[in-house]
């Protein structure tokens, strides 16, 4: 059997030894190496098909770590991992004490930043960049920039300040640019030409010319400078990059590996900032991927010859609950928006999407865009559904606070991904929002099976309910246990309880599992427990808190950041009403947490029910002990 070139890359500098066939067979095995390992592991697949080429041809002309190269998202990392030495790890890719989805420099030296949001990695480079010229270092910091982050508004604030950076390479990665063969071939010829020392020392020789020729030299570069400005603009339609400073240098073929590197090379050459366009085509090599990239933008783990189209047959899940539910709302009320943050299919809104393509907004990676446009229909008296992952819901803070919650607009945010997430680490959780909304004072509803969801879905969107007000709800599919608790249309209910109890465990959502678990096991020890589940998270009402006066411990366990947590609310309003039990709170109480599954994630943070017992069961020692 012939030996895999794969095999044999252990680090970047391996790829220097290879000829241009060899590069080229490279790139195939890599393909099926990434095609074969996430279709077990799961993973961003799409997005990293199409960076193949481009990933290997920067890393056969830089040289990492002196050279940078940040990744936005960063999901399209995985090329770049196997190139670092990381191939044998890939069989545990996102999993607990595997390698992350995402670049991270506690992994390997060779990723720059850590990168699991985007429309970063410009702002990343130019502070990389001046850190370099002040300390005097060589090296080239590149920012690989898919067109959808340009959705956001952070990479035009980055390209506005890019400040002459001659060590500055911005790489616009374009997977949905169609370039037709007559416009492909002088685009190509003239990129040729703009990327050979011939074509660069004659501008500079021009402009010396003529700088030198008395009285008509500045005029005629002036116009000769002009007359190249037209013919751009009618080659390319635009010259924002090189009116904010960089050089333009594209399309090339994002393909093209030899294409690539003589590109490449030649950037390395000239002092920048350079903006290379590259065109590529999001799942590259996988016709699946191919015909549809946002299906297969990130997958669980798949039969890579039978792998189901998610918007044919989607499986049931809070997302697709949540968003055939907004698509009847929506018939019976015509002011109903739904707004999406380049995440349609991620939040379930492709079903609103066909039948109210009118009211559905798709704005890209914009969140803080997305806010405030729905600030600006609700002023207007439209009722708009914001509808984000909570791992990108807190890049609207501000918005949220100054644009909303200011004027009480009537805005509802419908939070998906709320709580712990699997397998994308500490890039992708969901555990601020119910902290950040509950200091604002919006209310926050948090259903924990699919009948709740409805139910107050339904509340939350009727003309009785005004201002700023939110649902979340976690990934993936309800809890068979939870499920069996119907919905009753209560802001709070009690899951168990037992005769004498004076031990309350109190949570919301998929944390109930662990509760109603960890409560069984106490009562089999005659430690009488009860359960109380919270839908409306806050603010409490006098009726909630004097329910809870009652018992001599409280423990509040929730999958959020501990400080402004719920918890820490509710163990105020007890503290304010003169209760003198023992109050714990089990939260989040570091931010980085791994990628895993969800049980792991709660055994390193103290939620999962045995931590809840122990917890329980220290207090009623101390509490012995003190007496």
């Amino acid at each position: 059997m012939e030996s895999l070139l794969l095999d044999k890359i252990d680090q970047p500098s391996d790829l220097k030894k290879l000829n241009a066939q060899q590069v080229e067979k490279l790139c195939a095995e890599i393909r099926h190496f990434l095609l074969e390992n996430i279709s077990k592991t799961g993973g961003h697949l799409a997005s990293n098909l199409g960076t193949v080429e481009l990933t290997v041809a920067l890393h056969r002309v830089l040289e990492t770590p002196k050279d940078k190269i940040v990744f936005d998202v960063g999901h399209q990392c995985y090329t770049h991992k196997l190139l670092t030495g990381r191939r044998k790890q890939f069989d545990h890719l996102r999993q607990l004490d595997g390698i992350s989805g995402f670049p991270n420099p506690h992994e390997s030296v060779h990723d720059a930043f850590i990168a699991g949001h985007g429309n970063t990695a410009l702002s990343l480079a130019i502070g990389m960049a001046w850190a370099k010229k002040i300390k005097r270092e060589s090296g080239l910091v590149v920012a690989v920039i898919g067109d959808g982050a340009f959705t956001g508004g952070m990479v035009y604030e980055g390209m506005n300040n890019i400040g002459g950076l001659d060590n500055l390479l911005v790489i616009l990665n374009d997977n949905k640019m169609s370039i037709s063969k007559n416009v492909g071939a002088l685009a190509r010829y003239l990129t040729h030409l703009r990327t050979t020392t011939a074509y660069y020392d004659a501008k500079d020789n021009v402009r010396s010319f003529l700088d030198g020729v008395p009285l008509i030299g500045t005029p005629m570069k002036k116009s000769l400078m002009g007359a190249k400005t037209l013919v751009r603009r009618a080659m390319y339609h635009s010259t924002m990059f090189e009116d904010m400073g960089f050089e333009y240098i594209g399309p090339v073929d994002g393909h093209n590996v030899e294409e690539l590197e003589r590109t490449l090379r030649s950037i390395y050459q000239r002092p920048g900032p350079h903006f290379l366009h590259v065109v590529t085509k999001k799942g590259k090599g996988y016709q699946p991927a191919e015909m549809n990239p946002g299906n297969y933008h990130g997958v669980s783990a798949f039969d890579p010859d039978g792998m189901p189209d998610p918007e044919v047959a989607p499986k049931e899940s809070f997302s697709t609950v949540f968003g055939k539910m907004l698509v009847q709302e929506g018939i019976q009320n015509p002011k109903l928006c739904a707004i999406t943050a380049a995440m349609k299919y991620g939040t379930g809104l492709q079903f609103f999407a066909h039948r109210h393509p009118q009211r559905f907004f798709d704005v890209g990676m914009a969140e803080q865009h997305a806010v405030t446009f729905a600030a600006g229909l609700a002023s207007q008296g439209m009722l708009p559904v914001v509808c984000i992952y909570s791992t990108f819901l807190q890049r609207s803070y501000d918005q949220i606070i100054h644009d909303v919650n200011l004027l009480k607009e009537n805005v509802v945010f419908a939070i998906d991904r709320a709580g712990f997430v699997p397998a994308d680490g500490e890039t992708h959780q969901g555990i601020y929002d119910a902290a950040f909304l509950s200091q604002m004072g919006i209310p926050v509803y948090a259903p924990s099976n699919y009948e709740e969801l409805q139910y107050w879905l339904h509340y939350l969107l009727q003309d009785t309910v005004s201002g700023p007000r939110a649902i979340r709800y976690p990934r993936g599919g309800e809890s068979a246990k939870l499920a069996q608790y119907p919905c009753t249309k209560q802001d709070y209910d009690f899951l168990k309880q037992t005769p004498g109890a004076k031990i309350l465990l109190v949570s919301y959502a998929d944390e109930l599992e662990d509760l109603l678990e960890a409560a069984d096991q106490l009562n089999d020890a005659s430690q009488n427990t009860d359960v109380l589940k919270l839908v409306k998270l806050y603010p409490f009402t006098d009726k909630l808190i004097d329910t809870v006066l009652k018992y001599k411990i409280v423990l509040f366990a929730e999958e959020c950041v501990a400080a402004g947590g719920i918890g820490e609310h509710l163990a105020y309003a007890l503290q304010q009403k003169g209760w003198n039990g023992r109050f714990l709170h089990c939260a989040v109480r570091i931010a980085c947490l791994p990628h895993a599954t969800v049980p792991q994630i709660k055994q390193c943070t103290g939620l999962d029910a045995a931590d809840l017992v122990q917890a329980v069961r220290a207090a009623l020692m101390k509490g012995e002990n003190e007496l």
